[in-house]
């Protein structure tokens, strides 16, 4: 099993600003504020976070498990 990768670089759909983020390991987050636009993002539909929908890697728990083993 590879190891979990704890950062994610977030791009914003609606203005394009990244930001690398450190996930929480323990917890999904569905919502993510854009620190320039504040465009407040949820996860597309099928995604369980904003990480999984924005980022560049998946959350902890979809990257340990797949798509059954999170939230």
């Amino acid at each position: 099993m590879s190891e979990v990768v704890l950062e994610s670089t977030i791009t914003c759909p609606k203005c394009g600003h990244q930001k690398k983020e450190t996930m929480p390991t323990d917890a999904c987050q569905y919502f993510y504020e854009c620190e320039n636009c504040k465009e407040v993002l949820k996860p597309k539909q099928g995604d369980c976070c904003v990480y999984c929908s924005y980022g560049t890697n998946a959350c902890p728990p979809i990257q340990e498990g797949g798509k059954g083993n999170c939230c």
